[in-house]
């Protein structure tokens, strides 16, 4: 039983590592938005910059998701 209560208070794998591998993409995508901006070309960096955001969202909001779902003692 105790395996099952953790099991419940815990993400699982899976969803833990696709919401770490959106918040990757969208870190590194600002960060090249950032450099290629610094070399001038701005239509690129632009074009990063609104990749990241689209990242972030969606981090964002499987984050928010997971959070609604989350038992009430889970939530700070």
């Amino acid at each position: 039983m105790g395996s099952r209560e953790n099991q419940e208070k815990t993400m699982t794998g899976t969803t833990e590592s696709h919401l770490a591998e959106l918040h990757t993409q969208a870190a590194y995508a600002h960060a090249a938005a950032a450099h290629v901006h610094s070399t001038g070309d701005h239509a690129s960096a632009q074009e990063l910059a609104r990749k990241a955001l689209g990242y972030s969202v969606e981090a964002l909001k499987h984050t928010e998701e997971i959070a609604q779902k989350a038992p009430q003692t889970m939530k700070v």
